[in-house]
């Protein structure tokens, strides 16, 4: 099938948990050219779920349901729990399939590149949701750093932070390494990413990483540092062990400083329900962060720097231009990649107590 404005794409939904409930599924059906065909999920109350949040959608019990009709469909999604990722999207592309695929795209940097080679013999998009590049923060950021209000950055820190002294549990939680689970390939994922988009290649790796609390099985508590190419340092932190939550952002350049407290407002509007449309991401004056030189925050010093809007359509928007060659890949695998180089690399050097070489 190919998607038009009379005849949009087709798209299959794997997994209905909070990926693809919360992300997915509502960014698909606001994207203009897309509708959502099908929800692959056996749970029952999902499977409810997704009929009463999506009308009309249909509703699979198992991915081989969906890849049966694989003719009726333009783009599957997976949001499958992070195990099942390379089987689902490498099933995806030998059916001919475009795919996005949640982060992290592998375990492996080596069977993300196994992916990219087979996305590009079959000549098919494979796009990783790094849904983090359109926050509010990341996209402001960006912006500062285009217009050079920071002058050279030196360090960069960034922190993805939560309170949640009782482990919950599920796979996200799990130590059998086949889950791939633990903070490191979660939040590390996006706050990883985000360094190497801004920043570029990383040349060296440390990490600090720690199982703090009690019954938990996999990493809560990641510390990792990295030297970029470029000269920048970052230092990133991913933790459920913050009893007090540091800055989102400080970013530290040889003219400014910018540091900004609190997430991106969008992931919270869409739990509660919230729909994409008019002042989508915006956030309210308070919580815009601050750019200066020799002050502090905290005393009120700085000046307020207007949040841009969070942009999580923008991807989608981005993968349909792709689809349609109008566009290039909004995440490459490649890219994702490179990302996970970093991520094993820091889980080498967290359990050599070394900074590890890329």
């Amino acid at each position: 099938m190919t998607g038009t404005t009379a005849s949009p794409r087709h798209v299959g939904l794997i997994g209905y948990g909070l990926a693809g409930s919360v992300f997915h599924a509502p960014l698909i059906a606001a994207t203009e050219g897309l509708v959502l065909d099908t929800v692959v999920t056996s749970n029952p109350e999902r499977q409810e779920q997704a009929r009463a949040e999506h009308a009309g959608v249909r509703v699979a019990a198992t991915a081989d349901e969906l890849f049966a009709r694989a003719a009726e469909l333009d783009l599957i999604v997976v949001a499958s729990p992070n195990r099942t990722h390379v089987p689902l999207t490498t099933t995806a592309l030998k059916a001919g399939l475009p795919v996005v695929v949640d982060k992290p795209v592998a375990g492996t940097a080596a069977e993300a590149r196994e992916l990219a080679a087979l996305a590009e013999e079959r000549g098919l998009l494979l796009s990783v949701f790094q849904n983090r590049r359109w926050d509010n923060d990341f996209l402001t950021l960006q912006r500062l750093l285009a217009e050079g209000e920071l002058g050279d950055v030196w360090r960069f820190e960034s922190r993805f932070e939560r309170w949640r002294p009782q482990p919950k549990g599920g796979w996200r939680e799990s130590g059998d390494p086949a889950e791939i689970g633990g903070l490191l390939y979660d939040l590390g994922s996006h706050v990883v990413d985000q360094a190497l988009t801004l920043f570029g290649p990383a040349t060296q790796v440390y990490a600090e990483s720690d199982v703090r609390r009690p019954g938990a099985e996999a990493d809560d508590d990641t510390f990792i540092a990295l030297t970029h190419a470029s000269g920048v340092r970052s230092h990133l932190y991913v933790s459920a062990t913050a009893a007090q939550l540091g800055p989102r952002f400080r970013v530290l350049g040889s003219k400014a400083g910018y540091v900004k407290y609190g997430l991106d407002p969008q992931e919270a509007a869409l739990r509660d329900g919230g729909r994409p449309g008019p002042d989508w991401g915006r956030e309210p004056e308070p919580a815009w962060g601050t750019l200066g030189a020799g002050e502090s925050p905290a005393t009120g010093g700085g000046t307020p720097v207007p949040t841009l809007a969070g942009d999580y359509p923008a991807y989608y928007a981005a993968v349909t231009r792709a689809l349609d060659g109008d566009g290039a890949n909004p995440v490459t695998a490649d890219e994702a990649a490179a990302a996970l180089d970093v991520l094993e690399a820091a889980r080498r050097s967290a359990h050599d107590g070394v900074a590890v070489e890329l």
